[in-house]
């Protein structure tokens, strides 16, 4: 991606930097979604999206933890509400 107004493209940013932004995009989305405009709510996803893809990118064998996957989600919730509910 090219440089635009939402910052430096994000293949370009060191890792602390990609880091940084990731967070406080994620820390601002609640309010973007709740009270920005629809164009600020657009220009949000796409930056956001930027970012994670670019993270995923750089580490594609990232630690996931079993209880955030769909198989772990499934096993959390049949413990919690019992099999067959």
């Amino acid at each position: 991606m090219t440089e635009h107004d939402g910052g430096p493209s994000a293949s370009k940013l060191e890792e602390g930097r990609l880091l940084k932004e990731l967070e406080a995009i994620h820390r601002t989305r609640h309010e973007t979604l709740l009270h920005g405009s629809d164009d600020a709510l657009v220009t949000h996803t796409k930056r956001m999206n930027e970012l994670e893809h670019e993270y995923v990118r750089r580490h594609p064998q990232r630690a996931q933890t079993a209880s955030r996957t769909r198989e772990g989600a499934r096993a959390r919730g049949a413990g919690e509400y019992g099999a067959g509910e």
